[in-house]
């Protein structure tokens, strides 16, 4: 009989695994989606005919949906059940990418990512809840932590990677099409692997009001921001657009205080390791998204390098960041909380950039670039999965996709502004006019580039000494213990 047990607890285990692997795959394909464009934009424009203005909606789009679903996508997930949104975004996301790969056309493609943008608001909106619920067990929570952690945080560096691949190689169209057998193999395994919702004890409603202002005060919010470069950060259509945002979620915030069942409890707001939890979300992702976009201009336009060797460039981070985050950061975790560990990988990502910020213009790979390449390497590897516990530390089951879609929204909405924040002091600092020698451009263009890593060096180090302000009772918690 003991044998039974062992096996049928064993075959419980493999299947937990493997729907990890399930999350993570469709996770994968929306974190990829964020890089992967970027590659393809000089093709696609060729291609279609966009020009400078029209092509950042191929981005934009992506980014003014995603972002302002992220939320909403997590609250229905605890309404409706994880697994079921899971399955519903993945449809979009793959939906989407069939449209987008086949667009021969502007409006088809721009509207196609905003779909896209939409499913992936909701995968990566209720993936974190789904694993939170699949682990429980404290050590096993921590590994699958460390494996998500991994892939939202080198996702980026695959994308770079896999579009050159795919761009060089194929066409533009492929980085679309390769969703395809990747979204209908995820939809498949989601049914036979991911835990059905339970129904719900009493009929359950949505906070239409609640979801509505906030979806589109975040829309309005990214709209703002990713066009502030553009239209310029005191103009005004940015500062309309940022007043009407922050209107909207006051009159959010009115609704959520006063409606008997809120899209978001406004306790969960009111939680120390929540609350420090997602200001840190957003100053390590507005440090490590400009970095990741500031490091690969510098590598092409300063040091001369292809796509293909920008990609390469970032692997020694990833392989170092594979290994902490698939193996070292649960044991550390484990035995030391979370407080710890969050501070000394927000604080080696810092470091890392301060290298960044004296990289020459002539610089070496191996002197100039992989030091700092390890640094942040090891510092998001150790540093991601203690930050994600500690976000959803507390939560009880039934408010896990909104704490999700909380700590979600802080990375995008950190990351967005972050880059737009940091490209566009390199760009001031650069100061170029049209008479300067390639020579002279080359300099300019380090001189930003160094400025601005050293801006995210300080959101970095400002993120790690806010990590030292956790309660070391409720980390302990959080990482030894699930949420009841």
């Amino acid at each position: 009989m003991n044998s039974n047990l062992d096996d049928a607890a064993g075959g419980d285990r493999r299947r937990r695994w493997l729907a990890l692997g399930v999350v993570c795959l469709g996770v994968l394909m929306a974190v990829l989606d964020a890089t992967i464009v970027n590659v393809a934009l000089p093709s696609i424009r060729a291609d279609l005919g966009f020009t400078e203005a029209t092509l950042v909606w191929v981005v934009n789009a992506y980014m003014l949906t995603c972002g302002g679903f992220l939320l909403l996508g997590g609250r229905l997930g605890d309404l409706y059940g994880q697994r079921r949104l899971f399955m519903i975004g993945i449809m979009l996301f793959t939906l989407a990418s069939l449209a987008c790969g086949g667009s021969s056309a502007q409006l088809p493609l721009v509207v196609a990512r905003a779909v896209q943008g939409i499913g992936g608001a909701i995968v990566e909106a209720v993936a974190l809840a789904l694993l939170m619920n699949l682990f429980t067990e404290p050590a096993e929570r921590a590994k699958a932590m460390g494996v998500y952690g991994f892939v939202c945080a080198s996702g980026g560096s695959i994308g770079v990677l896999l579009g050159g691949v795919l761009t060089g190689g194929l066409s533009w169209h492929w980085i679309f099409l390769v969703n395809l057998p990747i979204g209908l193999a995820v939809l498949g395994l989601s049914l036979a692997l991911l835990p059905a919702a339970a129904a719900p004890a009493e009929r359950v409603r949505l906070d239409v009001a609640g979801a509505t202002t906030v979806t589109v005060a975040l829309m309005l919010a990214v709209y703002a921001i990713v066009g502030g470069n553009e239209a310029g950060w005191t103009s005004q259509r940015t500062l309309v657009l940022l007043l009407l945002a922050a209107a909207l979620l006051a009159v959010f915030l009115l609704i959520e205080a006063r409606v008997e069942k809120p899209m978001m409890p406004l306790r969960l707001l009111r939680s120390k390791p929540i609350a420090v939890s997602n200001a840190i979300g957003i100053l390590w992702s507005a440090a490590m998204f400009a970095w990741f976009f500031l490091s690969a201009l510098y590598k092409q336009r300063v040091l001369g390098y292809s796509a293909m060797q920008v990609g390469l460039a970032f692997l020694p981070g990833n392989v170092l960041m594979a290994v902490c985050s698939l193996g070292i950061s649960a044991r550390v975790v484990t035995r030391y909380g979370i407080r710890g560990p969050l501070v000394a990988g927000l604080a080696s990502a810092a470091l890392g950039l301060v290298l960044f910020a004296r990289a020459p213009v002539d610089g070496g790979f191996v002197v100039d670039i992989l030091p700092g390449m390890l640094l942040l390497g090891l510092g998001a590897g150790i540093a991601f999965n203690p930050l994600l516990l500690a976000a959803m530390s507390g939560v009880d089951e039934s408010e896990s996709g909104l704490a999700s879609g909380i700590v979600n929204t802080s990375f995008m909405m950190g990351g967005t502004l972050g880059l737009a924040v940091l490209a566009s002091l390199a760009a001031a600092r650069t100061g170029l006019d049209a008479a300067a020698t390639s020579e002279a451009e080359r300099i300019a263009l380090n001189q930003g580039y160094q400025f601005a890593f050293g801006v995210g060096a300080a959101f970095a180090l400002v993120a790690a000494m806010l990590g030292g302000l956790l309660p070391v009772r409720a980390t302990q918690a959080a990482s030894l213990a699930p949420a009841e």
